[in-house]
């Protein structure tokens, strides 16, 4: 990652950012008296996307964004009492609402299975289960983005993959998930505002549009050279590729240096790899480097990893979680506070969707330095019990008395996501960097401590 980052906290409000549902629970709560409850709610999934190996963390510091921007403003709250949405008393309840609970969660850039609770939220009922919607919509974007980079890059086997899914997708989807492609280890993003934000590499030079406009290639060539220097990546495939490689070298050469690169994004890329390659050495540009394009996803840059590919410019398949754009993630009330005022464990039971009650305390067992098993711990004693198992802890504090850690925001955060994930993911069994569909690398434990 390059350049500095700015404040990404928006003064825009994230309260609307909530099903109705949420609400009208709240008003309802408040009849009942439970509005004040303690709970602790769960983000977890039940299985993974067209059974995916493994998920992974991503979206955590726009997540704690979202959270410290909840608060409604007057204009809201004059909008929900004129639609009837809840009651005025519930208006008045709402307006002086602010999240002052906890939040933990595992690690951005941290693998996760099914049944892992990768986010745990507690507090009143009122401030917990109205964040829901928001904290699920920011999740369930980046962590399905996040695992598609990481099949991508894995599939790379270190050359770099660049962000070019700005086109292909909404607006501002486009500048998260070019956020979540970090996270999992993309070098750079075409999308301005993304590296603007969160301090990313900016990439990208012309597109066929360019060559078009200019009466030939020689004279589009010469006039990027002219700007961007002779280090610059020029598209060669607009009209005839081996005369296009040749205009380009040539181009670079007449500006007194060496061309930087090649942008290939059309026909048989692999084999236009090798072409391309042989006719860069024949010609003496033995440094420029080919990059190639045109609606990759991981299968297809596994079959370019023969090819004498240097770099991957990767979109629509990016940006759509590589068909799969969510994660599938649920938030779940696990405890709340019973009437003697003591937190007590509830679940679901609905068949097929049945969840296990009580707090959890999360970690992953490596064995030979590589990972064994997944283990969540509920009980007293939890976290005891979790050591005594040798088990790595995977969650960290995130917000305390509602207030935000600022170390899981910034620039530095985003790089120690990726460091995160690329060590996570490296200690993780070898089947699990399989492209091909399979069951989850680790199984998830659950462990219920007697008295629990």
């Amino acid at each position: 990652m390059a350049g500095a980052s700015v404040s990404v906290m928006s003064c825009a409000s994230t309260a609307l950012l909530t099903d109705m549902y949420e609400l009208t629970m709240i008003d309802a709560a408040l009849e009942s008296g439970t509005a004040s409850r303690q709970c602790v709610f769960e983000v977890f999934n039940r299985r993974l996307p067209a059974r995916r190996r493994y998920g992974v963390v991503a979206g955590t510091a726009r997540l704690l964004d979202a959270v410290e921007a909840f608060r409604f403003t007057d204009g809201q709250l004059a909008w929900l009492g004129e639609r009837g949405v809840v009651r005025p008393a519930t208006l008045e309840f709402l307006a002086e609402l602010r999240f002052t609970g906890s939040i933990t969660g595992y690690a951005e850039g941290e693998c996760f299975f099914p049944g892992s609770p990768i986010l745990t939220v507690e507090g009143s009922f009122a401030e917990a289960v109205v964040l829901e919607t928001v904290i699920l919509s920011v999740l369930n974007h980046d962590c399905a983005v996040a695992a598609a980079a990481s099949r991508m890059t894995t599939a790379a086997h270190g050359r770099p993959c660049l962000d070019m899914g700005a086109r292909r997708t909404h607006e501002e989807a486009a500048v998260a998930a070019a956020r979540a492609a970090a996270v999992a280890g993309f070098a750079g993003t075409s999308d301005l505002e993304a590296a603007h934000r969160y301090g990313l590499r900016a990439i990208g030079t012309a597109a066929h549009s360019f060559t078009l406009l200019h009466d030939d290639e020689e004279t589009a060539f010469a006039a990027q050279v002219a700007a961007l220097g002779p280090g610059t990546t020029l598209l060669v495939d607009t009209y005839d590729v081996p005369r296009g490689v040749e205009r380009a070298v040539a181009a670079a050469r007449a500006a007194g240096g060496e061309l930087g690169a090649v942008r290939l994004d059309s026909g048989d890329l692999v084999a236009q790899a090798f072409t391309v390659r042989q006719q860069l050495d024949d010609l003496g540009a033995t440094s420029t480097r080919i990059t190639v394009t045109s609606d990759l996803d991981e299968y297809a840059i596994a079959a370019l990893n023969a090819a004498p590919v240097d770099s991957y410019g990767i979109g629509t398949k990016l940006v759509t979680g590589s068909g799969h754009p969510t994660a599938e993630l649920v938030y779940k009330l696990v405890a709340r506070e019973g009437s003697d005022g003591r937190l007590e464990p509830v679940q679901k039971e609905s068949e097929s969707k049945r969840s296990i009650g009580g707090r959890k305390v999360a970690g992953r067992v490596l064995e030979g330095g590589r990972a064994a098993e997944e283990v969540t711990v509920t009980g007293v004693g939890a976290r005891t019990h979790l050591d005594a198992l040798g088990a790595r802890p995977l969650q960290v504090d995130l917000v305390r008395d509602g207030v935000v850690a600022e170390d899981h925001r910034g620039p530095a955060a985003l790089t120690r996501a990726t460091e995160r994930h690329l060590a996570s993911r490296a200690e993780l069994p070898y089947p699990a960097w399989r492209l091909s569909e399979g069951e989850p690398a680790l199984v998830t434990r659950h462990v219920v401590l007697p008295g629990s």
